[in-house]
């Protein structure tokens, strides 16, 4: 097979991204994903766990579509997907208002994860070993106990707001919570977590009218 630029690795602080060309044909873009894994990037296979953000450009895809190029990556070595975006998706979010959360019920148990672009709220709790990851604000009407991480795409502006707020990890765009202890406040209000000048915050739910004036639109 003949090596194509179909497809672009870079290492980042977080693992690595790749960028798939979104105009070639998927079929060809799958074909040159496997090739370039099995033949190009072994030295990426070995060691530690890998985490994994593909990035689409302005292809836009389904839910089968994500799941036959995470089935790729995933079959090979140690890499682990993290977030599968498309770009334009993300740049019509910044310019217009959210239709309003995506919900669902349920628990995240120890091991599951949970992409979603746009806001999410989750009936539910997130147990130790449970992971969210979002593009916007993440709302658990429950006990976060595990990972949430909101504005994967790089936005600053999101919250991460919990019934119960006691995570192993918070993060919002590339800042990463204080250490876990540090959020054992006893308090039994709902809290939110924010950026304020590149640090991470948190504060109780109703002070959210001061960052918001409209945070759920039903």
């Amino acid at each position: 097979m003949t090596e194509k630029q179909h497809i672009m690795i870079k290492g980042v602080k977080e693992g690595l991204v790749f960028l798939l060309d979104d105009k070639c044909e998927f079929a060809v873009l799958l074909d040159e994903l496997q090739y370039k894994l099995e033949k190009t990037h072994q030295q990426l296979l070995t060691g530690p766990l890998v985490h994994v953000h593909v990035k689409l450009g302005t292809r836009q895809i389904g839910e089968d579509e994500k799941e036959r190029i995470k089935s790729v990556i995933r079959s090979q070595g140690n890499l682990m997907v993290q977030s599968i975006e498309s770009s334009s998706a993300m740049q019509d979010g910044a310019n217009t208002a959210p239709a309003g959360p995506h919900v669902i019920t349920g628990i995240i148990r120890s091991g599951q994860t949970i992409e979603h672009d746009g806001d999410l709220l989750l009936a539910g709790d997130v147990n130790p070993g449970g992971t969210i990851l979002c593009s916007g604000d993440i709302y658990v009407m429950g006990a976060l106990r595990g990972v949430a991480h909101a504005g994967v795409n790089g936005r600053t502006d999101v919250i991460i707001a919990a019934s119960l707020m006691r995570p192993t990890q918070l993060r919002i765009a590339d800042v990463i919570s204080r250490p876990p202890e540090e959020w054992m406040s006893g308090d039994a209000a709902m809290e939110f977590a924010y950026l304020y000048e590149g640090n991470m915050q948190i504060d109780k739910m109703t002070q959210l009218f001061r960052l918001r004036n409209n945070p759920i639109k039903v």
